[in-house]
């Protein structure tokens, strides 16, 4: 502590000898940092503005206990990089306590959990560069594969002999990780064996001083007046802005489109069209053009890279039509309105066929841009569930894609679907208020998310809620509850909140500057000042101490060590240019017309000028002073006028804006620290007619949940300790568990628990209707022989089924994917369901594990109602089941289940 306060002291000392601190000029101001005119002070930490076109910072990523120093290490071991060792919350630990730069573990068993309970002194830190050796024995692990062929971990999980291949490490200090899908791109953490007694090891540099990062000041190399210019009274405006501007132009390659950042070559969709919504369309209209186009295929949009093999588990490229219609706002370009319509139009009917769930009004998939399936869901939702999430940020993005498919199709003639896709748009945003609406919270559920029967995460969502609000999907009552509900942490929105425990920051404990710049956007729109001033200040802190527009931050201490990161990032940098544009300037692009709708914070009042705007055929010099969300004066070339520019306009113009310097009736924001809910926990039948669960860490109670629905908390008499009694199984039926902290919040429910009566379920082996496959990495299966599906191999399979009672019925398929691992590549296969020759859902079959053919799971679950007696069912490879790939698209099929459900 004498250490850290030391060194504060110093650092204060040597800026304010440099350059004469002053208190004076506060913009923003809490215990975590404090934002001035013309510098960010955090704790040790200082960035001066040295004028509008350099920025110095000694910003260094903070060296406290809580990261690469820690000696307190958890940890899993995990076969073949799977998180298959223990159950969620038990985690090894051991303490790194030695002073020579040297320390080795105990020989640790696989499965059997250790821990370290030696004390850590006061303030005691990691050597730096200590090797760390780790030993661990798996020889119980290996006479289990060769006695009986497979191996059981203590989680649960079934390790086949033939499909072991190594074994990883995770932990939460550097350079561990607990990203467990991305071990195998990790051999820096790979044990090995290499003696063959059975005792795997790796060594490990600790606090490893060679990694640690420091951020660079910045100073303007770049001429940029083909752009607009900004100037102010406030000088970490203006820098912020130029540093922005400059960066935007890194990113342009030399095929005219937007690079995504400086880590990140290529175009993303979801980056581009966010990137384009927040200030791209106007900054340069002809390069986002171009990286739109970047992602079309086939005349439809392209879904990146995503969960599972990509689309359907993930499903946001329609935020796509968002950005293209922004464009054609901006440019009034009929060309492009023709085209972009038409591949819109492409994109929703293929999305109506595959993600559309009729039932809910809702459309399935991942939730938009947070698309890292642990860092956003509990660890037992398989690709198959993620898909059949409803999730908030997603829809918003169907919805108002959908409406704007509707005015595109009025502007281009094509009249017979403006009904339908304005029939689209409303059911989704019914959907939207009656299932993730939380009025008792004040804002929006995360998602929907279960099998057979749904429920609603709780957990807030800041880019969904955003969304919501500026795309009026949320009345202005419900608006402002949202602005005032959210919570606001120290250093900003986090993308979730509370966050998930036991996870590296990333999306998780993670603020990302572009979704805060929208957050900030809808608080000036539901009329919330505090809110707008601490959004702003959160992206100037990071910008200014980075000396960069980074991709994302962690929300536990503002600090840039996340999971992944870049600097120069185009959603960073185009909501930091979107915060002068969109906020203090007001702009927005109607139909007909550009509109001024100002909000500048009484704190950040004052003269401000944004010379050289482009709008059509004119040129805008804008001026504005004062603060406020109401204009009291607004002048074209000294002649009063209402606060809108008409594409008719033509030439140079100057604009004066007055504000009336009122202040916004919202005057609330939910300023919390941050907050971690507990882990989830783990249900399992102890007997025919009782439920267990593995308890978890820090929950004080637990809710158990029947078919979506509560039906018993743990302070009830019915409960005893661990254990729930049920009935003798009947009908399916689905239980889960929630654990519940101190403080009220609500981890992730357990993974459905299925119980019923056998007598229900009828297996179907696909074999006995389709030609087995020789394909030798297959294996495993249950019946005589996997069967292939394909482009090529039996694009349609009939199967006949007996019926034993008319009744509600739930479809999924056993089946393995093996075309990549859960988190690359864009190969998740899909099928139609047809009963009786009537279509009654997508079948999914997303990736499970690269070349693991053998990996088998269950597709997600088709429910429907069937007619007592025989029935013919049809999974098909309908031209709408095309994935990104559009050449592979592939799996293996074992057997189909049907169970009575109703």
């Amino acid at each position: 502590m004498k250490k850290k306060l030391f060194s504060f002291l110093i650092a204060n000392a040597f800026w304010g000898i440099c350059f004469g601190q002053s208190n004076n000029g506060l913009l923003y101001g809490n215990d975590a940092y404090s934002v001035f005119t013309d510098k960010v002070i955090q704790g040790e930490y200082i960035s001066r503005i040295i004028s509008t076109d350099e920025i110095r910072s000694n910003y260094r990523s903070p060296e406290d206990v809580s990261n690469a120093e820690n000696p307190h290490m958890l940890f899993k071991f995990c076969i073949n990089g799977g998180d298959n060792e223990n159950h969620g919350g038990y985690d090894h630990t051991f303490n790194i306590l030695s002073l020579t730069g040297k320390d080795e573990t105990p020989l640790f068993r696989f499965g059997e959990l250790y821990i370290d309970k030696r004390e850590i002194p006061d303030d005691f830190v990691i050597v730096p560069n200590t090797r760390l050796k780790i030993r661990l024995d798996m020889n119980h692990v290996l006479r289990s594969f060769d006695e009986k062929g497979y191996y059981i971990t203590p989680r649960g999980n079934k390790i086949m002999k033939e499909d072991f291949k190594s074994v990883y490490i995770a932990g939460n200090i550097e350079p561990l990780t607990w990203n467990f899908g991305r071990l195998k791109n990790r051999p820096d953490l790979e044990l090995k064996d290499d003696d063959g007694d059975g005792i795997y090891e790796i060594e490990l540099i600790m606090n490893n001083q060679d990694k640690k990062r420091v951020t660079c000041s910045w100073k303007k190399k770049k001429e940029v007046d083909r752009y607009p210019r900004f100037t102010s009274d406030i000088l970490i405006s203006d820098a912020i802005y130029n540093i922005s501007v400059e960066e935007a132009t890194n990113l342009i390659e030399a095929d005219n489109t937007w690079r995504t950042g400086e880590s990140w070559g290529g175009v993303w969709t979801r980056d581009i069209s966010y990137s384009i919504l927040l200030s791209m369309s106007y900054m340069r209209p002809d390069i986002s053009m171009n990286s739109l186009m970047r992602k079309v295929k086939d005349g439809r949009i392209v879904q990146d890279t995503g969960t599972g093999g990509s689309y359907p588990v993930s499903s946001d490229r329609i935020i796509w039509a968002v950005a293209a219609w922004q464009i054609y706002l901006v440019t009034g370009d009929k060309d492009w309105l023709a085209k972009s319509y038409e591949i819109i139009k492409n994109t929703i009917l293929q999305d109506e066929q595959i993600v559309f769930d009729t039932e809910t009004g809702l459309v399935r998939g991942e939730s938009s841009f947070l698309d890292w399936r642990e860092q956003e869901y509990p660890r037992w939702m398989q690709p198959a569930d993620i898909y059949e999430s409803e999730c908030l940020g997603t829809n918003a993005a169907f919805y108002r894609a959908n409406e704007i498919a509707a005015e595109m199709a009025s502007l281009t003639g094509d009249n017979a679907l403006v009904p339908h896709f304005k029939e689209n748009a409303e059911r989704i945003k019914k959907g939207i208020n009656r299932y993730l609406w939380m009025p008792d919270r004040g804002y929006y559920g995360q998602y929907l998310y279960g099998r057979n029967a749904k429920i609603l995460s709780p957990r807030s969502e800041t880019l969904g809620e955003s969304l919501c609000v500026l795309f009026d999907i949320a009345d202005q009552e419900q608006s402002e509850k949202i602005v005032r509900s959210v919570v606001h942490t120290p250093f900003g929105n986090t993308c979730l909140f509370p966050q998930i425990p036991n996870m590296t920051p990333y999306h998780n404990n993670g603020i990302w500057p572009f979704v805060q710049t929208y957050w900030t956007w809808a608080a000036a729109k539901a009329g919330n000042e505090p809110a707008v001033t601490a959004g702003i200040a959160a992206v100037y802190r990071a910008a200014a101490l980075f000396a960069t527009n980074k991709e994302n931050f962690v929300a536990e201490n503002g600090d840039f060590k996340t999971e992944m990161n870049s600097s120069n990032m185009l959603w960073s940098i185009s909501g930091s240019l979107g915060i002068v544009h969109r906020l203090f300037f007001g702009i927005n692009f109607e139909k007909d017309y550009l509109a001024f709708r100002p909000f500048i914070p009484k704190a950040l009042a004052g003269k401000k000028k944004l010379e050289n705007f482009k709008y059509r055929n004119a040129t805008l010099d804008i001026e504005i002073s004062g603060y406020g969300d109401e204009l009291d004066s607004f002048t074209i070339d000294g002649k009063k006028s209402d606060p809108i520019i008409t594409p008719k306009l033509k030439g140079r113009h100057k604009i004066v804006m007055v504000m009336k310097n009122n202040t916004p009736k919202s005057q609330y924001f939910n300023d919390k620290p941050n907050y971690t809910s507990v882990e989830t926990p783990k249900g399992y039948l102890s007997a025919i007619n009782e439920l267990a669960w593995v308890e978890a860490a820090d929950a004080v109670s637990y809710k158990i949940i029947k078919d979506g629905k509560e039906i018993a908390h743990v302070n009830d008499a019915s409960i005893n300790g661990s254990r729930f009694r049920i009935g003798d199984p009947g009908m399916y039926t689905e239980y889960q568990f929630i654990g519940v902290d101190k403080k009220g919040y609500e981890g992730f429910a357990s993974e459905p628990l299925p119980v019923y009566d056998p007598k229900y379920e009828t297996i179907v082996y696909v074999s006995e209707f389709a030609p087995v496959t020789d394909f030798k990495k297959c294996r495993k299966f249950t019946g005589n022989g996997a069967v292939e599906i394909s482009k090529t191999e039996n694009r349609e399979i009939v199967m006949t089924v007996d019926v034993p009672e008319t009744g509600e019925y739930i479809f999924d398929f056993r089946y393995a994917n093996g075309s990549n691992t859960l988190i690359e590549d864009n190969k998740c296969a899909m099928r139609t369901l047809s009963v009786d020759g009537e279509k009654r859902g997508t079948v999914v079959f997303p990736q499970r594990g690269r070349d693991m053919w053998s990996e088998w799971g269950f597709s997600n679950q088709v429910r429907t109602g069937l007619e007592k007696g025989k029935r013919t069912v049809v999974l098909s490879f309908e031209d709408f089941n095309e994935n990104m790939n559009g050449n592979v698209n592939r799996a293996m099929l074992d057997y189909m289940r049907i169970i009575r459900v109703k």
